[in-house]
């Protein structure tokens, strides 16, 4: 579910559900052409629909970083942190494009950097990235 779908009168009976929240970076430096800047946004958009669809009902997506690469990470680090304090339970990070690592992303609970997946030669990385999501929860239920 995109932030913009949650009305103001149906957050309160929503919020027991929607206890995640999909914070995405796509990275740009503002030296792409048009035609590169469409092509960043839409293989991010499909790193998002890893976990969208198969999550839709439990995951809220925030707007995402659109410039920077690395030297914004302590920015969507600290947002991370904020969207916890205002209620969110877990908060996933996610890029197609800008490698993130755990120690830059303290306030992240997972970080979905599919270069990183597609790398490493996964066959299948929507369904890695769906699994380590039902780790993450099953994992928090325990605590």
């Amino acid at each position: 579910m995109k932030f913009s779908e949650v009305e103001e009168a149906s957050w309160k009976e929503l919020r027991p559900y929607l206890d995640t929240c999909l914070i995405p970076i796509t990275g740009l430096t503002g030296q792409e052409q048009p035609y590169e800047v469409t092509a960043a946004l839409e293989k991010l958009r499909d790193v998002m629909d890893w976990i969208e669809i198969p999550f839709k009902g439990r995951v809220v997506t925030y707007p995402s970083f659109q410039y920077g690469r690395e030297q914004i990470l302590p920015q969507v680090n600290e947002i991370c942190h904020h969207v916890k304090l205002t209620g969110f339970t877990y908060v996933i990070v996610v890029s197609a494009d800008v490698e993130v690592s755990a120690a830059e992303m303290n306030n992240a609970d997972l970080i979905v950097a599919a270069r990183q997946l597609l790398d490493f030669g996964e066959d299948d990385p929507a369904a890695i990235v769906k699994q380590q999501i039902q780790q993450m929860w099953e994992d928090g239920q325990k605590r």
